[in-house]
């Protein structure tokens, strides 16, 4: 295998979690007057930090969202999340390889750390991630699009960024990767091929990635 650190978004790539954060995110949007749909949740949102919806909704509203608006969507996801949230097909297969291969992996994610231990707990994941494997947007300033927690990341797993694969399923993801210097891999299961341009390689089977990242 040609790369010394896989990355991986969470959402959508480890956890089939987009559908139903977006579900969650779109609705709680409209209960609070700023009408939204599944699919504008999707465009807008998807694979970005919280901060971008609120940043989002004062731009074209001029209206700030509620104080406790992070810790309610957070309550909401999470009982979502238990619910419903299932590990995306094929992925611990692939991490079974990468653990044979001998090749490090990480998350790196737009998600808080609550979000992610909880949807990986719910899915068995957290018997394949130790506690200093994962990486959320808010050991960063910045999150995607900006590279900062993908250069985390790569800096924390002691690997150049040039040796880093990404695997992403969201154009800010993508943007993000790239402006790492990190090939990035794109996950078209819920995003079709011309959303997430520039990238290495698209694939819509996690089956595919071994023989992709070799």
């Amino acid at each position: 295998m040609r790369y010394e650190l896989v990355i991986f978004d969470n959402d959508g790539v480890l956890v089939d979690s987009e559908p139903l954060s977006n579900t969650v995110l779109a609705g709680y949007l409209t209960e609070l007057g700023h009408p939204t749909s599944y699919e504008e949740s999707i465009r807008d949102y998807m694979g970005s930090a919280v901060h971008r919806v609120h940043d989002l909704v004062e731009e074209r509203t001029g209206q700030k969202l509620p104080d406790d608006f992070d810790e309610e969507l957070h309550r909401r996801t999470l009982a979502a999340f238990q619910d419903e949230l299932v590990v995306v097909e094929g992925v611990e297969k692939l991490l079974g390889t990468l653990v044979a291969d001998g090749v490090a992996y990480c998350v790196a994610s737009s998600g808080s750390h609550r979000k992610i231990a909880a949807g990986h707990r719910r899915t068995g994941l957290d018997q394949w991630f130790e506690d200093e494997w994962i990486f959320s947007s808010e050991d960063v300033g910045r999150g995607k699009p900006a590279p900062d927690l993908f250069l985390h990341a790569a800096a924390a797993m002691g690997v150049a960024p040039d040796r880093c694969a990404v695997i992403e399923d969201s154009p800010l993801g993508v943007e993000a990767a790239r402006a790492a210097g990190m090939d990035v891999y794109g996950f078209t299961s819920m995003m079709p091929a011309d959303r997430l341009p520039g990238v290495t390689r698209h694939f819509s089977d996690m089956s595919q990635l071994p023989e992709l990242l070799a």
